[in-house]
């Protein structure tokens, strides 16, 4: 029901554009179709640039295109409607997570709300209970009062919980996996099912794993959403957001509304973005590796309670994420002993590992949610989500690994325990 909720009203450019569009992508999937990750990544949407030969897709500044006659363009008309680097982009991001479209916008925060404007008032999303903060925050401070937009918030890791929590007006389930910051896994496919039997759309928040790892759209899913800031630029220095989908309306829909709502990035992070995808590959794999000798270097640490961790026999889904992740990633998240005292000179005595906000790039990161990137969830319910004052994220990046356990190391020595635990 929610696929025939199409856009009224476009206007002739508007159509010309989506057919064009949707022209392009199947010509870029064909020349690329077949070939290996990184080749795609490299190569997919980017031939060389036709008047000068540049191997380097250039970045395209104007704002408006030229027409031959009234309503007759090349594809391109004004920058907001589509603009030749994003486009090489959003090909590129389509062929690596084996979707047939792909779009761009300013920033996560804006695609996933391009994509919660696919409702209508009354209509009911199904959430994983652990979502990020600012995905919880506009759920529910902004989507909930200003459109009518019912939320409900569950651990879709437990079986039956999706089935029980359908309503009459549920039309979309919203899931992370892993999560942030907690790193449940789901099945995507057992949820994908479910969805399937009840003509739910599936949207799934890809950035922990990035496509390198997880493609959730061959696991069932009608959506996947990226915040582009995080793994596919992988530097630092770009915020950005995506979407894909194998499905012609939810595209049509979906491009309608990014050139309506204009939460567009400019050509020149379009660039970065493209560039940082291509070493996407190499980069997971050494977060991966890096992550995992983290991981076990923290689990049998005397000060650490417990580490999530998706490659760690420990993880509670291990068995899922075996099955749907190539590779575990770079993200742990661990307790330790005592409170937000500990945390404090954990945190404030780190040396290689800087103490901010985002995550997925190729230096080392550290967060404490429950302040900082999670401070946006209600007290209660980041309570039962279990993110206490004792829980640290890290973002493991691509140092040697030698310098980072020894930065984990004297930052733990800091960590003066109470007698008492």
């Amino acid at each position: 029901e929610a696929l025939r909720r199409i856009a009224p009203g476009r206007s002739l450019a508007e159509r010309k554009m989506a057919s064009t569009s949707q022209a392009d992508s199947k010509k870029a999937s064909a020349q690329t179709s077949g070939k290996g990750f990184a080749t795609r990544a490299i190569h997919a949407g980017q031939d060389p640039e036709p008047t000068t030969g540049a191997v380097s897709t250039p970045i395209s500044l104007a704002t408006t295109f030229a027409q031959r006659s009234p309503g007759e363009h090349t594809g391109f008309e004004y920058s907001r409607t589509g603009n030749p680097t994003r486009k090489a982009f959003e090909e590129c991001l389509a062929s690596v997570e084996n979707a047939k479209f792909g779009l761009c916008f300013a920033s996560g925060s804006a695609a996933s709300a391009t994509i919660i404007h696919m409702l209508n008032s009354g209509d009911h999303v199904i959430s994983i209970d652990d979502v990020y903060g600012g995905t919880n925050r506009y759920f529910n401070r902004v989507a909930n009062p200003a459109s009518n937009l019912k939320f409900s918030f569950v651990d879709l890791t437990k079986q039956g919980a999706l089935a029980a929590n359908v309503t009459a007006r549920t039309k979309m389930v919203w899931l992370e996996t892993p999560t942030n910051p907690t790193l449940k896994v789901t099945d995507i496919q057992l949820i994908a099912k479910e969805c399937k039997k009840r003509s739910l759309i599936l949207v799934v928040d890809n950035t922990f794993s990035s496509p390198a790892i997880q493609n959730p759209l061959d696991l069932g899913a009608d959506i996947v959403v990226h915040s582009i800031t995080k793994y596919i630029n992988g530097h630092s220095d770009v915020v950005m957001g995506a979407v894909c989908t194998n499905c012609p309306k939810i595209y049509e829909k979906l491009k309608f509304l990014q050139n309506a709502i204009g939460a567009v990035p400019s050509p020149f992070d379009c660039y970065m973005a493209m560039r940082g995808l291509k070493t996407l590959e190499l980069r997971m794999k050494q977060h991966t590796k890096n992550a995992t000798e983290v991981a076990r270097f923290l689990e049998a640490h005397p000060k650490v309670d417990k580490v999530v961790y998706p490659g760690l026999e420990s993880h509670p889904q291990y068995d899922v994420a075996k099955k749907q992740m190539a590779m575990a990633g770079g993200m742990v998240t661990f307790f330790l002993k005592g409170g937000i005292k500990e945390s404090r000179q954990f945190l404030e005595a780190l040396k290689i590992f800087a103490l901010a906000e985002s995550l997925g790039a190729v230096e080392s990161l550290a967060e404490h949610p429950a302040i900082m990137t999670h401070a946006a969830v209600p007290p209660d319910q980041r309570r039962k989500l279990g993110i206490s004052d004792s829980l640290v994220r890290l973002s493991v990046g691509m140092e040697s690994i030698k310098d980072l356990i020894e930065d984990l190391k004297q930052a733990l020595a800091a960590v003066k325990l109470s007698s008492k635990l």
